[in-house]
């Protein structure tokens, strides 16, 4: 369902995604997990067409991103790290305006609409300016919002920043409903938590390359292979903490001329 392929972008000499190779079946959660500056949200950008590749393609449900995009995006909803909402449209005309961008026939639109506000929990405020919602509900909007064509594919850049405790619960439990529903869901994230409780299959980049790959069995596995590392690791974060820093130690002796770890 998405397909990436020696995915490259560079600044000058600063190389942000190094040949990234990815494949995500169709209805798999992948967790994207990675420091700052690893290379995520540029991987993101370059994946929905935001951002011309170096070279390397993306594939989006068999559509070339940069020889189709139109196909492509048809079947990709899309929610950044901050959404931009117009302040002085209400819920409903935000909705109804983006369902209008994807050419959603008026009849389905406005069923989408109000099922789509019922099923976020902003149904209540539909006829409410945006600029009043909290930021959750704001989160709540956006995601509908990208939800709005019936989208075989959701790309989803750190969905619960900024969120409350009761906000991310409540839409770690929306994730897993869309999920279920057979979604393909792409999920850049600095909460390990809820990669580890959403995610079938979680990729680690770092410095722009992919360090680690697998469901958090494999990952596990991988970090145990360390010397030095406990045997009993159990939670993602410590895989996390562990399998970076051979891909830095690596980096940096493959930097310096001797041979990476």
């Amino acid at each position: 369902m998405i397909r990436a392929t020696k995915l490259r972008k560079a600044y000058g000499p600063l190389v942000a995604v190094d040949d990234l190779d990815l494949e995500i079946a169709a209805g798999e959660v992948f967790g994207f997990l990675g420091p700052n500056g690893a290379g995520k949200t540029t991987t993101i950008r370059m994946m929905i067409g935001l951002l011309k590749p170096t070279s390397g393609t993306v594939c989006l449900g068999g559509h070339d991103i940069a020889r189709e995009p139109e196909a492509a995006k048809a079947i990709t909803g899309y929610l950044p790290d901050h959404p931009f909402l117009y302040d002085k449209l209400t819920g409903l005309e935000f909705l109804r305006f983006v369902g209008g961008l994807y050419a959603v026939p008026r009849r389905e639109l406005e069923r989408r609409c109000h099922e789509l506000l019922e099923q976020f929990s902003l149904g209540d405020r539909q006829t409410e300016l945006t600029e009043t919602y909290s930021h959750g509900m704001k989160q709540r909007l956006a995601l509908a919002a990208a939800l709005i064509h019936q989208p075989k594919i959701l790309v989803l850049d750190e969905p619960t920043v900024g969120l409350d405790p009761q906000g991310a619960l409540d839409f770690r439990r929306l994730l897993s409903e869309l999920a279920a529903s057979g979604i393909t869901i792409f999920l850049s994230t600095h909460s390990l938590p809820v990669a580890e409780e959403l995610a079938s299959r979680i990729g680690i980049l770092d410095r722009g390359r992919l360090v680690a790959l697998g469901s958090l069995h494999e990952l596990r596995r991988q970090a145990a292979e360390w010397p030095a590392i406990d045997a009993r690791i159990e939670s993602l974060e410590s895989v996390f903490l562990t399998l970076l820093g051979p891909a830095r130690d690596g980096a940096a002796a493959g930097a310096s001329g001797e041979p990476a770890r």
